[in-house]
């Protein structure tokens, strides 16, 4: 009989890999029943760890981390995150380490943390700030991270990016051809990086363009419209910087008797199912093949090789219901 191997126990305990490593070397990281099953599990099948496996142990984490600066209620609305986590995963053997905190301090000292208790290999950075001291960072810890968005504010680290300006220049070609003038936008966070390639997109092409900011909830959808709607000159199209504000923006007009797109053409960031099913026009792209490009350049940066910085397709505008022309029925 062949010598019992992790992937042996992680198959028949029903975990992954990275779970196994992490209970079978007594870290953190799993739970009490996960670990006493794995456990349970390794000594059915007569496992016994050799020198080799223990120094690769120390090695390596065999897991990779993500850390969202998020409300916990607030995650569950974002189908993006989903889509690129599942993309990250489908390419990696390893565990994905998912931690949510509250505040960008928090996620410093968690990233920290890890690197001081050895818990994963690399990570992904998100929500990439104009000048980021997470990437700072990075490069003073030694710990390999790629950047996923991250367009010129990257450092010396790995990044996969798409171009917010040139789709944003495109959404705002789209309305102006179907007559818009007084144009106006929901963004998300000023202080993200994206946030600010799309504003300089949006005020070079958009004369006495309106921008409010919101957080990406559906809150923040209603209030931003509702003030957009009650103005003197309301706008006749807005751009949401995501679905869930796109859709909280479509009810707020339905509820003011706004009719879309007859008075008001809508378009969303990153199209979803909420928005598939809603008819709305949005931005489209492939967002788990997203991920999974940010995974296959995290795991190259791992086996050694030179950071790289790749451009990923521009999003597709999809065109349906929410936009027509200008007073059109």
């Amino acid at each position: 009989m062949k010598r019992p191997t992790i992937k042996d126990i992680a198959a028949a305990a029903g975990v992954s890999k990275g779970a196994v490593s992490l209970a079978l070397n007594g870290r953190p990281g799993v739970s009490e029943t996960t670990r006493a099953r794995v456990l349970a599990v390794a000594s059915s099948l007569g496992y016994r760890p050799s020198a080799t496996a223990r120094a690769l142990s120390s090695a390596s984490a065999d897991a990779v981390g993500l850390v969202l600066v998020r409300p916990p209620r607030a995650l569950g609305d974002e189908a993006f995150f989903f889509q690129l986590i599942a993309g990250m995963q489908s390419e990696m053997s390893c565990a994905l380490l998912l931690q949510v905190v509250a505040s960008r301090d928090e996620e410093i000292a968690l990233y920290q943390r890890w690197f001081a208790e050895h818990r994963v290999d690399g990570v992904f950075l998100v929500d990439l700030l104009v000048s980021d001291p997470r990437v700072e960072l990075m490069s003073s810890l030694g710990m390999p991270a790629v950047v996923v968005g991250g367009a010129g504010h990257h450092g010396a680290l790995a990044s996969v990016w798409a171009d917010d300006y040139a789709a944003m220049t495109s959404v705002v070609a789209y309305l102006k051809s179907l007559g818009h003038r007084r144009i106006a936008r929901v963004a998300g966070l000023p202080s993200l990086l994206h946030t600010v390639r799309r504003d300089a997109a949006f005020a070079e092409s958009v004369v006495d363009g309106v921008v409010v900011y919101g957080d990406y909830t559906a809150e923040s959808g209603v209030a931003a419209t509702r003030a957009l709607l009650a103005g003197g000159e309301p706008p006749t199209a807005i751009v949401y910087d995501n679905d869930v504000m796109a859709v909280a923006g479509a009810s707020v007009a339905a509820e003011v008797g706004v009719p879309v797109p007859g008075r008001l053409s809508i378009v969303a960031w990153d199209d979803s199912v909420l928005c598939q099913h809603g008819r709305l026009t949005a931005l489209s792209r492939d967002t788990f093949a997203f991920g999974a490009r940010a995974a296959r350049a995290l795991l190259a940066v791992l086996g050694g090789a030179v950071p790289t910085d790749v451009e990923d397709v521009l999003p597709e505008l999809v065109v349906r219901g929410s936009s027509g022309v200008v007073g059109s029925s």
